[in-house]
């Protein structure tokens, strides 16, 4: 595999070529996708829940990412690292900053944030600075608890429109990549459809540019699997041939199925 840079996702896009991101916390895992030729690692702050124990991202600090950045960066030398800036670590554009400067330090080559149009001028700065950036709409764990819940995002008329038009403004300040989490899987191809830039699903259909999911939960290892997961490991031998697998599926188009999405 050759390295993998934002503009070899941008070319997977132009030819219609679906490509895989799972989630990766240490080395070890990090050298293992690597030889299976997975686009991009996500140093997700899902490690707050699958690594921690924790009930929600929330407690996840910024240490704690830029340790586990440092850690997957020290074994992989191909794939795209993507890495979430956690809870309140970008409130402020200075605090974005600094952090998103800490995590690139760390190995990141993007950072991902959780949020709406009112991310536009942090996503402009950043990229401005040459941090590139991934979005995140649709369910945003960090905002578990004034969504009341992990539920399906962007169901009525109202939230699938603000949620096209937020993706777009963010596009427009300079994002790169956008990840859209449980939202219906229509919505999903819409936001494909009309976007620039690759846009990766978790719960979003099976139209999207790109599949993510949590390494715990593709392996059938999380306290519970959920609706748009699915347990690879169940169908193999070993965690190399799992991870394979899940390649394959999302490369064919045969992952994520119709069951695995949301009307």
């Amino acid at each position: 595999m050759k390295k993998v840079t934002i503009q070899t996702l941008q070319q997977h896009k132009a030819n219609g070529e679906k490509f895989p991101v799972l989630t990766c916390y240490d080395a070890t895992f990090a050298r293992l996708m690597e030889q299976v030729e997975i686009d991009v690692m996500l140093v997700g702050d899902s490690l707050g829940n699958v690594i921690q124990g924790q009930g929600s991202t929330v407690p996840v600090t910024m240490d704690e990412m830029a340790y586990h950045t440092a850690a997957v960066a020290r074994g992989n030398s191909k794939s795209l690292l993507m890495v979430d800036m956690p809870f309140m670590s970008y409130a402020t554009e200075e605090q974005a900053l600094a952090n998103a400067a800490e995590l690139m330090q760390a190995g990141a080559h993007m950072v991902k944030l959780e949020g709406g149009a009112w991310l536009e001028e942090t996503v402009l700065m950043l990229s401005e600075r040459g941090i590139p950036v991934c979005a995140h709409l649709g369910l945003t764990p960090q905002s578990v608890n004034k969504l009341s819940g992990y539920k399906v995002q962007g169901r009525d008329q109202d939230g699938a429109e603000q949620m096209l038009a937020d993706a777009h403004i963010l596009q427009e300040a300079g994002a790169d990549l956008l990840v859209v989490e449980c939202i219906p899987s229509e919505l999903g191809k819409q936001l494909s459809q009309s976007l620039e830039m690759p846009v990766i699903g978790i719960g979003a259909g099976p139209d999207t540019d790109a599949q993510v999911l949590v390494l715990h939960d593709m392996l059938g290892i999380s306290a519970r699997l959920p609706k748009f997961s699915h347990n690879f490991l169940a169908d193999t031998d070993s965690i190399e041939a799992a991870i394979a697998a899940y390649k394959t599926a999302v490369e064919n188009g045969n992952f994520p199925a119709a069951e695995h999405g949301f009307k």
